[in-house]
């Protein structure tokens, strides 16, 4: 089998597997770079995910954040952990597809089509240097506009202006980067009330601008970037790293379990009806 020859549509069941309840969608950055941009050229309003070990952990605890993952019109790997999940069901050869290299792919297709984006999230500092990086980047990419929404729960009133100002702007991608899980909850809001492809990218933006450093490649590539950034923030992800990556190891132990015995009541159930 060639890979990803069993991917077909990200919407449906038959290429998405289940990571702690969470249905993940297996397929290839280019496909899901070609299923966003379609959308966007649609002007369909459409919303993706990028789960890493804390979405899904996170979605298995608290079901409003799970009915975001759920609702999403695309939920792919962000994570080696999740991606290996994924192998592990059939999908053979799935990438993890992180958040900054989604963003940029998809950037550099949207820049070859004329599609227009909108950045939300971060900060104001964080937005400048990120726009400087695009305009040398992609100068011939269209950047409709970008808000820093305050670090606090918006207002009524606040988060209309904020939905009227990306819609007033013409863009067919909003790249999200509030971070898990309030970027998830507010894609789910903002379902049909904005003309546009919302992508939650978490801490994408502050990669590309330059104020956090990314790991190595070779970190990437062997699925060790979340050590790296633990070495990079250990005050701040020491705890949550902890907790997470010990909550995945048991509820994937658990979930293995559970197939397991029903693969065995089915062979068994086979056996008997012989």
């Amino acid at each position: 089998m060639k890979p990803y020859a069993r991917f077909a549509s990200p919407a449906s069941a038959h290429d998405s597997g289940q990571v702690l309840g969470a249905r993940i969608h297996a397929l290839s950055m280019d496909q899901a770079v070609t299923r966003i941009t379609d959308w966007a050229s649609r002007r369909e309003s459409r919303y993706v995910c990028l789960c890493n070990v804390h979405s899904v952990v996170t979605a298995s605890r608290e079901q409003d954040f799970q009915d975001s993952i759920h609702g999403a019109d695309l939920a792919a790997p962000d994570g080696a952990p999740v991606a290996w999940m994924l192998r592990r069901q059939g999908f053979a050869g799935q990438p993890r597809l992180a958040g900054p290299d989604l963003m940029w792919a998809c950037l550099a297709r949207m820049q070859a089509l004329e599609l227009s984006v909108f950045l939300y999230g971060s900060t104001e500092a964080t937005l400048e240097l990120l726009r400087a990086r695009l305009r040398r980047d992609f100068p011939g990419l269209r950047v409709a506009g970008a808000v820093a929404p305050p670090f606090r729960q918006l207002t009524l009133d606040e988060e209309r202006r904020m939905i009227a100002q990306i819609k007033d702007s013409g863009a067919q991608v909003v790249f999200v980067g509030l971070g898990c899980p309030k970027q998830e909850l507010w894609m789910a809001r903002q379902r049909q009330r904005i003309p546009a492809v919302l992508v939650g990218v978490g801490a994408a933006f502050d990669y590309h601008a330059g104020t956090l450093r990314r790991a190595p490649p070779w970190w990437q590539s062997h699925g060790l970037e979340w050590l790296y950034r633990l070495a990079m923030e250990p005050r701040r992800l020491a705890r949550r790293y902890a907790v997470t990556n010990t909550l995945f190891l048991i509820g994937c132990c658990r979930q293995f379990l559970a197939q397991g015995l029903r693969g065995n009541r089915g062979q068994a159930s086979g056996i008997r009806d012989q």
